[in-house]
């Protein structure tokens, strides 16, 4: 008897800095959510598609959830909302590091909200599969990880609980078996090669802001924003008129890169610029495959002031 196909939906949870987007990207074997120590790096809700023989799950990477303290963490907060409203089941990552904050308790008083309900015996019933991942694992020995495992499965009554370390590929393959449990039948939604559903100008600026968190580390203003303003393809030019003339172009991708004050321009740009020319050698590769060429990467440092709290330039930075 055949397998039944299956497919869906996972939220991938928990609060800043816990590997959502490392999991996310261990999982799929590629680079689709953007990685760093800061927190709150992951700002919009990217979803990376893992296709096996007979399954595809389509990994919603959620910004964690937190206590906002301007407009745009509000807005990342409405993203979590909108991330979960249609999902299949819900993987809540715990590091295995870090003791169960307020946060947590936050978090899974949130999911019990939207996902569970209570039974006479006052225990939480959840109407989709709740998995622990507890991540970070090689941060503790056997002793310490059985007396974490145990805090966990008495934190809530989760469907499973599973330990992995994403950096280190360890049990991902029981991550991924627990995943496809999880979902319902279903047919194949995108094609075997896809990995993401992200837009290439979106996935172009993740690139371009997960760059500058690594680069600049601890100097980079938190309040860095990039959006991608057109893609050029060597076969239009500006106007959109086909050229012939000449050798081929390359992909022109026209890129600002946005600070709320002045003062924060030269930390990006770099002493004689060379941030922007160690980004743009970095990225070169990665952008070439998206855009499916030889690309030009043309960066230019702008000013908004006071974006994160003002709603016009919220939404026009792409929040």
């Amino acid at each position: 008897m055949q397998e039944a196909y299956k497919s869906g939906f996972i939220a991938v949870v928990g609060r800043p800095n816990v590997g959502k987007s490392t999991l996310i990207n261990a999982l799929i074997g590629s680079h689709v959510a953007i990685t760093s120590s800061r927190p709150e790096t992951t700002r919009k809700a990217i979803r990376g598609v893992l296709t096996t023989d007979h399954a595809q799950i389509v990994l919603v990477d959620t910004p964690g959830i937190h206590r906002p303290r301007t407009l745009l963490g509000q807005r990342l907060n409405d993203i979590v909302d909108e991330s979960l409203s249609e999902v299949d089941a819900i993987a809540f990552l715990l590091p295995a590091d870090q003791e169960i904050g307020p946060g947590d308790r936050r978090i899974l008083s949130r999911l019990r909200g939207q996902f569970a309900r209570k039974n006479d015996d006052g225990v939480f019933e959840w109407k989709v599969p709740l998995i622990a991942v507890v991540t970070k694992i090689d941060e503790l020995n056997r002793s310490q990880l059985v007396d974490k495992l145990i805090e966990i499965n008495e934190f809530a009554n989760f469907t499973d609980i599973v330990p992995v370390s994403a950096l280190e590929h360890d049990n991902l393959d029981e991550v991924r078996h627990l995943f496809i449990d999880a979902m319902p039948e279903g047919p194949q939604m995108y094609p075997d090669d896809q990995i993401t559903e992200e837009p290439p100008e979106e996935a172009i600026a993740e690139l371009v802001r997960g760059a500058f968190l690594e680069e600049l580390d601890d100097e980079l203003p938190h309040s860095l924003a990039v959006v991608v303003d057109d893609i050029i393809h060597p076969d239009e030019d500006e106007s959109g008129n086909e050229t012939d003339d000449g050798p081929k172009p390359k992909v022109q991708v026209l890129v600002s890169v946005y600070v709320e004050r002045d003062s924060q321009k030269p930390i990006i740009i770099g002493r004689k610029a060379e941030h922007l020319v160690r980004v743009r050698k970095k990225l070169r590769t990665p952008i070439n495959r998206i855009v499916g060429g030889k690309a030009k990467l043309d960066m230019h440092v702008k000013v908004a002031k006071e974006w994160q709290s003002d709603p016009k330039k919220l939404e026009r930075l792409g929040f």
